[in-house]
């Protein structure tokens, strides 16, 4: 940090929501700390979303128009390409903030310069006092899956202890720029899933932390972009999953993973969707499987 007052570029992505977006830029007026810029990326929406964004009139705020779906990794990194902060606030834009989340994600850094990432507790925006994400358990590299510390937990200040953490939420998460200028952006090939747990990953390789901030609070509408059962969201899910593990775990862990997810996973999801007559789910869990069949053969990881 190059001041006591941090220039922060608080970076959102916009697709078909600007409803959803506006009033995330209208909880950033409460904002104590005032030093930020808002960078809104919208993701070619089928409808142009300047006139409603502009009409809002919102403090800070560009609004930043892509020619294609350039999804979250993506998407987010070509909003931090055009960003001139010291941090970047990566959010969701279907979030909505609480007055003293930027002072308060910026404090551990003041105290421990090995600090990459911030990220808040999180608490679901329909539920105020149940919490989504108070810190992330280990990856475990031999089924590709993890868990949420605190998830569907009701808040009653148990995890109010700030920390280290083993990784970085997407939906909200300070990260300092030399964490970018040494480990770079979110990996593109991910598109959409995976995408911050492979950030997180690299990050902590490079030596630095990630840090959960529970004095911090973002509240999150959840799955709006996508929603909870999308037939894409079972694509990207099973595509990415296994390509997080190739990219990350050990030989032992891989071939593991390829044991439990082929002689488990893949034949217990796809009985299910065939009793529920999900073909489209189905269709797209062998898809997301093949990819990476395809892309091991063609390209490195």
């Amino acid at each position: 940090m190059r001041k006591e007052q941090p220039f922060i570029s608080i970076i959102t992505l916009n697709y078909n929501q600007t409803d959803v977006t506006c009033d995330f830029l209208a909880s950033t007026r409460h904002l104590k700390y005032r030093n930020f810029e808002i960078l809104v990326c919208d993701m070619d929406s089928t409808i142009d979303p300047t006139e409603q964004i502009n009409a809002g009139n919102y403090p800070n705020t560009r609004l930043l128009l892509a020619k294609a779906n350039l999804g979250f990794a993506g998407g987010n990194n070509w909003g931090m390409r055009q960003a001139k902060g010291d941090f970047m606030f990566i959010v969701n834009n279907d979030t909505e903030v609480t007055d003293n989340l930027l002072d308060e994600l910026l404090k551990p850094f003041y105290q421990d310069e090995t600090i990459g990432v911030t990220c808040p507790k999180i608490k679901y925006f329909d539920q105020p006092n149940t919490i989504q994400y108070a810190g992330f358990n280990p990856m475990n590299n031999f089924t590709g899956r993890t868990t949420g510390v605190g998830v569907q937990e009701e808040d009653k200040g148990q995890h109010d202890v700030p920390g280290t953490t083993f990784g970085a939420h997407g939906c909200a998460m300070l990260v300092k720029k030399e964490v970018i200028d040494k480990v770079g952006m979110f990996p593109e090939k991910f598109f959409l899933y995976y995408e911050e747990w492979d950030w997180s990953a690299r990050i902590l390789k490079a030596g630095f932390k990630i840090w959960y901030t529970p004095q911090a609070v973002i509240y999150h509408k959840e799955s709006l972009s996508v929603g909870k059962a999308n037939p894409m969201k079972v694509y990207y899910h099973t595509r990415n999953r296994i390509l997080y593990i190739r990219r990350n775990a050990g030989i032992l862990p891989l071939l593991v993973f390829t044991a439990y997810f082929s002689l488990f996973a893949l034949p217990k999801n796809s009985l299910g969707y065939v009793a529920r007559r999900q073909f489209k789910h189905l269709k797209n869990l062998w898809k997301g499987a093949a990819w990476n069949l395809y892309s091991s053969s063609h390209s490195a990881v």
